[in-house]
């Protein structure tokens, strides 16, 4: 089922709406220098990585994307960014259209843990969607790790990831997994665009009681 152009429900966090950058920063805290035209917000290369304000812990995060056609380019020099759950688990976004079996470090992969289950990709200038289930890792007192954090990606209507265990990617802003830590869309030197950003904060578990009505 499609969730392009999904409202944010009302208990929503909304990351960007297509006005302003006025939530996000650049990893070291300064003005993002992305465009931000017509309601979506585009990479400027060079200008780095966007990292938004709010921070997180388990969390159902909604955006969409679009890659840049780019007919002289082949592999990761295609339509390249990325989501950074937490600003530590990276979410491939690649124009990885057509590729009958994707790989670590194509669109929608783990970037170097996991592929991706099935090629949901469209092509190159067609807005796509990804909605992730987020459950943070549980870590004692001490701060170590005793659960790691999993999650679960849906692209375009299809699950190319179903809640699989997740490691540190390359590019971690922090590797300390006890704290939140905030969505961050990579600035790999393409133009990949993004709109409807938002997410919904989660609660740990669910009640034991049973309370009969």
């Amino acid at each position: 089922m499609s969730t392009l152009g999904l409202t944010p429900p009302k208990n929503a966090t909304v990351l960007f709406d297509g006005t302003s950058l006025d939530g996000w920063t650049t990893r070291d805290g300064g003005r993002p220098g992305w465009k931000v035209e017509d309601g979506i917000a585009t990479v400027v290369a060079g200008t780095g990585d966007i990292v938004s304000t709010e921070q997180y812990e388990d969390a159902y995060i909604h955006l969409e994307f679009r890659c840049p056609d780019m007919p002289d380019k082949t592999g990761q020099a295609k339509g390249n960014s990325g989501v950074y759950v937490q600003a530590r688990y990276e979410i491939q976004v690649l124009d990885s259209y057509g590729w009958e079996v994707p790989g670590l470090g194509d669109c929608g992969a783990i970037y170097n843990v996991h592929a991706p289950i099935q090629n949901a990709c469209k092509p190159a200038m067609e807005w796509q969607t990804y909605d992730i289930v987020f459950r943070a890792a549980r870590c004692d007192e001490a701060g170590n790790v005793v659960e790691k954090a999993r999650l679960t990606v849906i692209h375009n209507g299809l699950t190319i990831h179903n809640n699989v265990e997740l490691v540190l990617t390359g590019g971690a802003m922090s590797e300390d997994e006890s704290q939140p830590g905030p969505l961050l869309l990579q600035d790999h030197g393409d133009p990949v665009s993004y709109r409807n950003v938002w997410l919904v904060h989660l609660p740990k578990k669910g009640s034991d009681q049973y309370e009969p009505r």
